[in-house]
């Protein structure tokens, strides 16, 4: 029997460039993961990705290895022949199923097509290089809000008894209108909301993080659509009652995109 994990994870993946660019101090940090930041190896992987959008709850269950969809553009070409086979997992994504329409979650969607999404391959190809772990993704839906996703996490939370890593990939800001590549300073605004973010996870104010829009500064302007933030509201609603978030990493590149990673693990 898998060995039960106490915890969860929201990984901000950044840009795409991530994959190949040794000069993004979060690449580093992400290639020693399974290392430093995860107590046991996991027996699968639920990855909630900011690029996955459904009007419902939707979880791929692909069973033999997972495309890799390069959903990107204007990009250096080898970023397009990078490769992650991992294999599906749709055992798991039956579990998310189930445990979701258990939550009350009704409609959910069993799509038995879809690979991995860069939000997904990107950070696990450098967490977990050889591709050996089952993989299974999960939408997000941006016309419902971060509570909804924070649920979503809640229901979810049995997982981890079974050794599911569950990891949200996203963004602690995402605006790319104001990106300024190449900078070495940070948009005071930016730096204002990713502030607020972490102490209001550091301190537990879990609610006012499901409240980001009415209470955090400039959090129109962080994240002018929600999709790379709500990938956090599963993982931290994942993580159990009264769980303890760590800051594990904190980098930035472009002016205003923080790479700011967080663990959440299950109070003792």
């Amino acid at each position: 029997m898998a060995a039960s994990l106490s915890e969860t994870f929201f990984i901000s993946h950044g840009s795409p460039m991530l994959s190949v660019d040794d000069a993004i101090p979060a690449r580093h940090f992400l290639k020693s993961f399974g290392r430093t930041s995860l107590t046991d190896k996991p027996a699968s992987i639920l990855m909630v990705s900011a690029h996955w959008e459904t009007p419902q709850p939707a979880v791929n269950a692909i069973a033999g290895p997972s495309d890799t969809i390069h959903d990107f553009y204007n990009f250096p070409k080898p970023l397009y022949q990078l490769k992650y086979p991992a294999p599906g997992a749709p055992e798991l994504a039956n579990k998310v199923k189930k445990l979701l329409e258990a939550g009350g979650f009704e409609h959910v969607v069993e799509d038995k097509e879809r690979g991995l999404d860069h939000g997904a391959w990107v950070p696990l190809m450098l967490m977990y290089p050889d591709a050996h772990i089952p993989v299974c993704q999960l939408s997000v839906q941006t016309h419902m809000d971060a509570t909804h996703h924070f649920n979503l996490g809640r229901a979810l939370a049995p997982l981890k008894k079974e050794g599911v890593l569950i990891v949200g990939s996203g963004s602690a800001t995402h605006n790319l209108r104001t990106l300024i590549d190449p900078s070495d300073s940070v948009a005071s605004w930016a730096a204002e909301f990713n502030n607020w973010l972490r102490d209001s996870l550091l301190n537990g104010r879990y609610e006012d993080v499901n409240q980001y829009l009415e209470k955090a500064p400039f959090a129109k302007q962080a994240h002018p659509r929600p999709e790379h933030l709500y990938p956090l509201h599963v993982a931290m609603g994942a993580a159990g009652v009264n769980a303890k978030a760590e800051l594990i990493h904190d980098s930035w590149t472009s002016y205003t995109l923080s790479y700011a990673s967080y663990k959440f693990s299950e109070s003792t």
